[in-house]
């Protein structure tokens, strides 16, 4: 498979900060090994970034309490490593180029509830943003380092 003449899959993803500036992450289901990654999901057709944020972080999290700090200028992106090219997102794409955002949450903790209609995550927690690089999988860290750079803005 050339992975070239895939294109990429357009996304979003979205830094949830805690009132401590912690940041949360989400334990996938189909990778439950240590590895641990923010909010993120895919833009449907005819679906503005701002929409997908939100549905796909209620779709993950049942959170609805966010208060949007900033769109993120640009967009971010990741290439799949070759074991998972062609297998995840039935093989259309290569990798995701991503629009992400900065929110705040002000809910009740008792909110958040991993157990939707379609579960993603299995476990969630709040950590310091310095440790995201740390916690995702390998092919997203570079991504990750990118976004803690404009993370530190918000929480320093």
């Amino acid at each position: 498979m050339d992975k070239k003449k895939l294109p990429m899959r357009v996304g979003v993803g979205v830094i949830i900060l805690n009132n401590e500036n912690k940041v949360f992450v989400g334990k996938r289901k189909d990778n439950p090994i240590d590895k641990w990654q923010m909010p993120q999901g895919g833009v449907d057709i005819g679906e503005d970034f701002l929409t997908a944020m939100k549905r796909e972080l209620l779709e993950e999290t049942s959170i609805k309490s966010i208060k949007i700090i900033r769109e993120i200028d640009g967009f971010f992106e990741y290439e799949l490593p070759k074991n998972l090219l062609g297998i995840i997102w039935k093989g259309k794409f290569r990798g995701q180029k991503q629009k992400w955002f900065i929110a705040k949450f002000f809910g009740a903790e008792n909110e958040i509830n991993l157990k939707t209609e379609n579960p993603e995550f299995i476990e969630w927690k709040w950590i310091i943003p310095e440790k995201l690089p740390e916690v995702i999988v390998d092919f997203k860290r570079a991504m990750y380092v990118d976004l803690l750079k404009i993370i530190k803005k918000f929480t320093d």
